[in-house]
């Protein structure tokens, strides 16, 4: 194992590993209740605005750019901690949700479950 290596998975230092793309998966969840709100992507950039910010903002692949929760509905994600796994290519947002998380107007983009006939809806 490198230095480098070492360093990222257990050391102190922020040493963010981004996947071909420049991109890392972000699983968003309410700080309160600890319910999975939605995931994206995030590259270097939705990071920095992230930190800088105190809102979560990701890499919409979709648009091609970055992408701040709620800019358009005003459903704003406030970050109130932010973990990191091992490897530092995976974060978890703990976050205040001002408003639901999903674009179809759901608390969360997980509201259906799989079952051997197919989705049905969580209550």
């Amino acid at each position: 194992m490198s230095t480098k290596d070492a360093d990222r998975e257990q050391g102190n230092a922020f040493l963010p590993r981004f996947d071909a793309q420049g991109l890392a998966g972000a699983i968003v969840q309410d700080e309160t209740t600890g319910e999975v709100l939605m995931f994206a992507f995030m590259d270097q950039e939705a990071l920095d605005a992230t930190r800088a910010t105190g809102f979560a903002h990701f890499h919409s692949r979709s648009r091609g750019k970055l992408w701040k929760k709620g800019e358009t509905s005003g459903h704003l994600l406030e970050v109130k901690a932010m973990l990191v796994d091992c490897d530092q290519d995976a974060f978890v947002l703990k976050v205040r949700p001002h408003g639901p998380a999903c674009h179809t107007g759901e608390r969360s983009c997980f509201y259906r479950r799989l079952g051997p006939d197919g989705l049905t809806r969580l209550d």
